[in-house]
């Protein structure tokens, strides 16, 4: 299994940055694929962004330019710098781990902006 703990949410004003932290625990040297996720209310989760241990990474087009998803194998961690955000960036944040064939999410962290 995995363990994933996020940090880093918070309320911010429009044009600000956030900087969000996810720490892994487990089983982790068999994670290929880590994400970061969003829920706003009312809708459904959507992939932000995601990394693979090799550094490829993919981005939803709302945020492409703004976000930047990071790794930090050594510590286990994967980040998401946030810059420029926009109200519509308002969700709740949740890590992912593939651990094929399953993925580990988790608790989420709040990202509020304000305009």
């Amino acid at each position: 299994q995995v363990q994933l703990v996020e940090s880093g949410g918070g309320l911010v004003q429009a044009g600000g940055s956030l900087r969000l932290s996810c720490a892994a625990s487990g089983r982790i040297f068999r994670v290929n694929v880590m994400g970061w996720y969003r829920q706003a209310p009312g809708k459904q989760r959507e992939l932000v962004a995601d990394i693979t241990s090799g550094g490829s990474t993919n981005y939803a087009e709302s945020v492409k330019g703004r976000f930047t998803i990071s790794r930090d194998n050594a510590k286990n961690t994967v980040y998401l710098q946030m810059n420029s955000l926009k109200p519509e960036d308002t969700a709740v944040y949740y890590c992912s781990a593939d651990l094929l064939p399953l993925r580990y999410w988790g608790k989420g962290t709040l990202v509020t902006v304000s305009s």
